[in-house]
């Protein structure tokens, strides 16, 4: 699953809240557009935050010089 599938979640479930006025015998839109709309921000979040981890790089550290080693002693 990713980014876009997430997105697309989150406007099908504005769509069922917000733009229809469909009314089912047996299921609520209003409530399934809100829970479609509430897992496509947490997945969206959860995407995110993976995908900031991956990015991440961490500078090499340089190898520190003391004196005894640039005169040759341990």
């Amino acid at each position: 699953m990713g980014l876009g599938l997430f997105i697309i979640m989150i406007a099908v479930g504005a769509i069922l809240t917000f733009a229809t006025d469909w009314e089912l015998a047996t299921v609520d839109l209003d409530l399934v557009g809100l829970i479609l709309m509430g897992v496509g921000l947490l997945g969206t979040a959860v995407y995110s935050s993976v995908l900031r981890r991956r990015r991440m790089v961490v500078p090499p550290v340089a190898p520190t010089v003391t004196d005894d080693d640039r005169r040759g002693r341990l």
